[in-house]
Formats: structure tokens, sequence, C-alpha cells
């Protein structure tokens, strides 16, 4: 008699293909819905930009889109009345911003250089880098009030453009070297190694890999650095007198700027000429700095590494 014995059969691989799917069935899900939040939450943090946009070309335009606007001051003009230009004030403010970015660039990257390649866990890279953090919370009345306390006082200097500078470069300085910093930690360490390995030395390494790896985002973070800093009204409100002629001297006592300019104009009315050519000061200080921003944009592309 023969027998046949029944092969088990069992649901276990089923079950176990129907579990995988319930799970990536619930990741799908909470995917499109985390996409959905990311999308939303973008929208709502456009919302306001585009509208301070929309505001500044609505209530600016009418004077800055002119000629007179881009090559006149508003010497000898009222600021209530009608015609002139902010050509004082954007003198003002690119002056005394790249005074500043004179001392701040390099000394940024500098110290960046040092607390990535050198410092490791010393002693002086630790208070260096606390003293960076405490820098980066300063507001800028208090380092116009440390400017105004150790130049003018103590020094016996006058108030100037180059005042403001001084000041603006306290401001500059922590966000220079933490973005610089940021972007060396970024490049790979291989590429270090293998200079090394070929005897190349340690500064030339620095300065003929590292640097232009990290080049494209060391720009952006200085024209982050230069943005903010000209659009800063404390340091010339106790830095430097206001006037209303064009002024290419950082170290004379009057000096304007677009920030200056605007609040000048506010304090002479908020209806009339003198409401449009502050709303047309605004968009002027955000054309500026949009254009140094494409210009960054373009030097960090045509100068940085290639990788293919």
């Amino acid at each position: 008699m023969t027998m046949t014995t029944a092969t088990p059969t069992t649901q276990k691989p089923a079950a176990t293909k129907s579990a995988f799917t319930d799970i990536s069935g619930r990741r799908k899900s909470m995917n499109t819905f985390m996409t959905v939040i990311v999308y939303a939450a973008m929208a709502l943090a456009f919302i306001p930009l585009v509208w301070v946009l929309v505001e500044l070309l609505i209530r600016g335009s009418g004077v800055v889109f002119t000629a007179d606007w881009w090559t006149k001051s508003q010497f000898r003009i009222l600021y209530g009345d009608e015609g002139g230009g902010a050509l004082h004030g954007i003198i003002g403010t690119l002056v005394q911003a790249v005074a500043a970015s004179v001392f701040s660039i390099p000394i940024g990257i500098f110290v960046a250089i040092y607390l990535v390649e050198y410092a490791g866990n010393s002693r002086l890279g630790k208070i260096t880098t606390f003293m960076v953090d405490i820098l980066s919370g300063v507001p800028s009345i208090v380092a116009a009030l440390f400017i105004y306390s150790l130049w003018i006082v103590l020094l016996g200097q006058s108030r100037s453009g180059f005042a403001v500078a001084l000041a603006l470069v306290l401001l500059m300085v922590p966000i220079v070297v933490r973005n610089t910093e940021e972007m060396l930690r970024v490049v790979p360490q291989d590429l270090r190694e293998a200079s090394y390995a070929l005897g190349v030395p340690k500064w030339k390494t620095i300065a003929k890999i590292v640097l232009p790896t990290a080049l494209s985002g060391i720009v952006t973070g200085i024209m982050l650095a230069i943005a903010r800093v000209m659009g800063e009204s404390a340091p010339m409100l106790i830095l430097v007198s206001t006037v209303n002629r064009i002024e290419w001297n950082p170290f004379g006592a009057s000096q304007s700027s677009l920030p200056l300019m605007m609040l000048d104009l506010y304090k002479s009315g908020t209806t009339g000429p003198a409401a449009d050519k502050m709303w047309g000061a605004a968009l002027t200080l955000v054309l500026l700095i949009a254009l140094i921003n494409v210009a960054a944009r373009v030097i960090s592309a045509k100068f940085s590494v290639k990788t293919h």
C-alpha cells in the first residue's frame, strides 16, 4: 500500500507580504502628507515676502524709475517738495559698506580658516568660537555705542562715515566667520589628504584646494553679511551727521545713507512727496541688495572649482 504524505502549507509569506504592503502604504501616505505640509509652509513664508515687494513697487516705483532719482541728490531741495534724487544716500551706503567689507571679509575668512584648519580642540579656538557667538547676538545699537565710546570719546575722533563702518565691522565679522566656517567644513577631507600625500604644504592646500572649492558658499555668506549691514540705521543715527548732499569722504563729519535718508523723510511727513521718496529709498535699497547678490552668484559661478 502506497502512503502519500501531504505537504503542509503555510500562510506566513502572504501575511508578511500584506504587512509590508500596509507599512509601505502608510509611509507613502505620511510622505504625501508631509510634502503637502512643507509646500504649505513655504507658501505661507512667501506671502509676506511677496507682499512687501509688491508694496514697495507700488509705492516707490513712481520716483525710483526716473533718471533724476539715480543722478541727483536732495541738495537744496526740501524733503517735502517734489524733485531731487537719492544719489547722496546711495553713495553713502556703498562707501560705508565697502569700508566695512575691507576689514570684515579678510578678518572673517582668516578666523574661519584658523577655526577649521588649525584650532582643533585648543583653548584659543574655543575662546574664539565663544567670542564669535557673542558677537553674533550683539544688537546694532550696542555696536554703535561701543564704537562711539572707543573711537569718539576715548580716541577723540569725530563722527564720520568711517565710524559707522567700524560699527558695521562688528556686525559683519561673525556672519562671515560662521558662513565661511560651515563652507570649509563641507569640503571633503579626502581632498586635503590627497594634497598632503603629494607633498603640498598645508597653507598651499588651503589656498589652492580648500578655498576655491568652498568659494561659492563663501561669497554667498559675504553677500548676506553685506546685505544685513546695508540696512542698519542705528549706527548712522549715533556715529554720523545727516546731510542731503553727495559726500564721498567717509572721514567727514557728515555723510548720508539710504536708511538715514528714510528716517529723515519719515520725519518730514508720511504723506505727499516725502512719503513717495521714503518708499523710493526703501525700494532702492532692496534693488541694490538684489544686484549685489546677482553679482555674487555670477562671480562664484565663474571662479568656483568645477566638479565635472
